[in-house]
């Protein structure tokens, strides 16, 4: 067993920030993460970190910007706290060499971004993730702090005490790609989760295979409440064939998007009478959708987007690296054609519930970045904003979690406070309840039992529990493969909880996962090896897949409105008076409960007062 203060999962952006943050608080930090932390998602990211830097600008008119895109259902703060930390962040981050873009005068350059009512997206080129997890992990070799990369982490270690809130996390368990050996990693302060997305929830998305939602459904499953899971933002410009990612950057320079008549239809058929391609990413991804399905689509799944009135040196110099995905992927040179795009997942605005400094209900469990629920987002994340969750909220959690007193947080988790109890009506059981006990890969936590006293004993019980489960996959010959499983989830989510959402469709979702979940109890892994073994991983990965596709969709069946990136058929319009509130799920030992909580309006110096939102 590998003991450390604070254990980090995951070495992506928020990650390395977690890990940095607790280090120089004097803590024995070390990462544990599935990959090497230079090929995390954050690589992927090409946008921009937004921060108010110029004096014309203000982290006050950020926070409105903010919550304002969130449709009202950011928590402020959440907000807030994002708002007043990103500039001294950005500047950190260029302190330690991050190479960002700038002015001719030397300043780092800005620019605008869907939603924004000033240009303050800081970026390098169209690669601002790519630099920044560079600079980070560059910070992390010079502090030595100890990487356990392709550990793939399987379970938490936590008490079994009835209420969550009375829960505390003793560590993790995980599995050695390169060995095949099983071991527990116990930390004596805290566990932090900086998993990433849960894009493989879904089969066209811009996320990597390995973003499956590992850190949100080990911490669902031992009791921590998710929150706001409906809310999944589709990036209106992906590249159809493969859903890579084409940077807001392209609109923010200009970029205009085309249906197949010619028309700019963001204008022509007012969708966003002034911002126009630079509206939020709901308003444009719902525009790019209602185009194709009113016939007005190219190939009737596309439309156009066109850089190239740009001009080829400012191309070169911004947006380099989207000339060479254009070519690559869909054999179009953006400097002479307009691009393909449409609609593709890209984020969830949901996640674990956590309050401002990144804590979890379950003492000592902490979750940041897209894992995680603060609540920034709300409804609609807007471009530029994810950069600097994962650095604000990443350097404050690793820091409580370290032992600093970061003061009390004005954000509850858990049922605790004013909440209210929530009842949908479903075609089929939740959970695991209607399908028998018999898991095979079971992933629940790893709790220990009441007759456990020591974190030492709950990590051996924790640890026997997951050898245990590997072994009874591995031995088992016959049955159905991950893959079908994940196939059927996957294609199901996309057909039926996609940008358009209506009753039937979600409730149909609801029916193709219960039937998957039947399947997954004969799940087998076909590869008996011990060693670099995928097909083990992804069985194991499959199981987070059906959580977390049945909790976005019963979020989604369950709130009867139309907010940020949440559009229902029958209910298109927003319901303040009803839905100003957080869609949470606990999991209560395999029999989810659907419960709500209010949003927190009031921030430090100002109330958020709900406006009609229009760009």
């Amino acid at each position: 067993m590998y003991t450390h203060d604070v254990i980090v999962v995951g070495a992506g952006g928020a990650g390395l920030r977690a890990a940095i943050a607790a280090h120089e608080e004097g803590a024995d930090v070390a990462i544990v993460s599935k990959l090497h932390p230079v090929r995390s998602h954050t690589g992927a990211a090409e946008g921009g970190i937004n921060a108010a830097l110029r004096e014309a600008d203000s982290w006050e008119d950020h926070a409105y910007d903010t919550m304002k895109g969130s449709d009202y259902l950011g928590d402020a703060p959440a907000v807030e706290t994002l708002c007043k930390d990103s500039p001294k962040e950005t500047i950190q981050l260029e302190h330690w060499g991050m190479a960002f873009s700038r002015e001719e005068d030397g300043r780092v350059s800005q620019r605008p971004f869907g939603g924004l009512s000033f240009p303050r997206t800081t970026y390098a080129g169209a690669e601002t993730g790519h630099q920044l997890l560079h600079t980070m992990y560059e910070q992390l070799v010079k502090r030595g702090i100890k990487v356990y990369d392709e550990w793939h982490v399987t379970n938490l270690v936590v008490s079994d005490e009835e209420r969550p809130e009375d829960r505390s996390c003793h560590g993790i368990v995980a599995y050695d790609v390169q060995s095949g050996k099983i071991e527990g990693f116990q930390a004596r302060n805290g566990v932090i989760l900086a998993t990433g997305g849960l894009g493989q929830v879904y089969d066209h998305t811009t996320n990597a295979v390995a973003n499956t939602g590992d850190g949100v459904a080990m911490a669902y499953r031992a009791g921590a409440p998710i929150e706001d899971m409906e809310f999944i933002q589709f990036h209106p410009t992906t590249l159809p064939s493969t859903g890579v990612l084409i940077s807001e950057g392209v609109r923010g320079e200009g970029g205009i998007l085309y249906n197949k008549e010619g028309e700019r239809f963001m204008f022509e058929y007012g969708y966003a009478n002034n911002d126009g391609e630079l509206a939020s990413r709901d308003v444009v991804s719902r525009a790019e959708q209602t185009e194709v399905n009113s016939g007005r689509g190219i190939e009737d799944e596309y439309v156009h987007l066109d850089m190239r009135h740009l001009g080829e040196e400012r191309i070169l110099d911004r947006l380099e690296n989207i000339i060479h995905l254009s070519e690559d992927f869909e054999g179009v040179n953006p400097l002479e054609a307009p691009m393909p795009v449409k609609p593709g997942q890209h984020y969830a605005m949901g996640g674990v519930e956590t309050d401002e400094h990144g804590e979890t209900c379950i003492s000592d469990l902490y979750a940041v970045g897209e894992c995680a629920c603060a609540s920034v987002h709300g409804g609609n994340r807007l471009g530029g904003n994810a950069l600097p969750e994962l650095i604000v909220f990443g350097r404050r959690a690793g820091e409580h979690a370290a032992g600093k007193d970061l003061g009390e947080p004005k954000i509850t988790t858990g049922k605790v406070g004013d909440y209210e109890p929530a009842d949908v009506e479903t075609p089929v059981e939740l959970g695991e309840a209607s399908i028998g006990e018999d898991v095979v890969a079971d992933g629940g936590a790893a709790t220990d039992s009441g007759a456990t006293t020591t974190s030492d004993e709950a990590m051996q019980r924790g640890v026997e529990a997951e050898r245990e489960m590997v072994e009874s996959l591995l031995e088992k010959d016959e049955g159905v493969q991950h893959a079908e499983v994940r196939e059927r989830v996957q294609k199901s989510m996309t057909r039926n909880v996609n940008v358009f959402r209506e009753e039937s469709r979600l409730k149909q979702a609801l029916r193709d996962i219960h039937e998957a979940r039947v399947l997954y109890q004969d799940v087998y892994v076909g590869d008996k090896s011990r060693t670099f073994n995928t097909d083990l991983l992804q069985t194991l990965e499959t199981r987070n897949i059906l959580d977390l596709a049945e909790a976005i969709t019963v979020g989604a069946l369950a709130r009867n409105e139309f907010r940020g990136a949440h559009w229902r058929k029958n209910y298109q319009e927003r319901r303040d008076e009803e839905w100003l509130k957080h869609t949470m799920l606990s999991w209560n030992d395999g029999t989810p409960e659907l419960w709500y909580k209010p949003v927190i309006l009031e921030g430090e110096n100002k109330t958020y007062e709900p406006k009609i939102r229009s760009y």
